[in-house]
């Protein structure tokens, strides 16, 4: 699954579960969480005008316009490979889809070309087998 994919499942299902009263008090502050790491990231980028469609999308995530437009935001303010954001939204799909999570429906998120924190000699140990080649670099900001 898309990093874009995972964040945008779970701002939809925080905001459905939210509006409703039987959502307990954890779901809300996970929900409210993600908005508030999402808006942050948003204004660190210097785009603070759109972290209001974060709030748009909480008052009609059904609509289609409404996720187009939050997804293209949150894609050219790359917000879909910040770690932190990709974290806090499985965190959040944990609480609200448990059975979907542990089925691994939100699993094998692919992050792109943007790993940061990697070390290693090169080879990685799959389930499939080795996979090994090909130089590391590294790039610290």
């Amino acid at each position: 699954m898309e990093p874009i994919s995972l964040i945008l499942a779970a701002l939809a299902a925080g905001a459905v579960a939210a509006a409703k009263d039987t959502a307990g008090t954890a779901v809300k502050d996970a929900y409210e969480s993600l908005k508030a790491l999402i808006k942050k990231k948003f204004a660190e980028k210097g785009k603070t005008d759109d972290s209001d469609i974060v709030d748009k999308h909480e008052k009609k995530p059904d609509s289609e316009g409404v996720k187009t437009l939050l997804k293209e935001e949150l894609l050219e303010a790359k917000i879909d490979r910040d770690a932190e954001v990709i974290k806090t939204a499985e965190e959040l799909l944990k609480q609200l889809k448990p059975e979907e999570f542990a089925a691994g429906k939100y699993n094998n998120i692919n992050v792109g070309d943007d790993i940061k924190g990697m070390v290693g000699d090169g080879t990685f140990k799959g389930i499939a087998g080795d996979i090994s080649g090909g130089n590391i670099s590294q790039n610290i900001n």
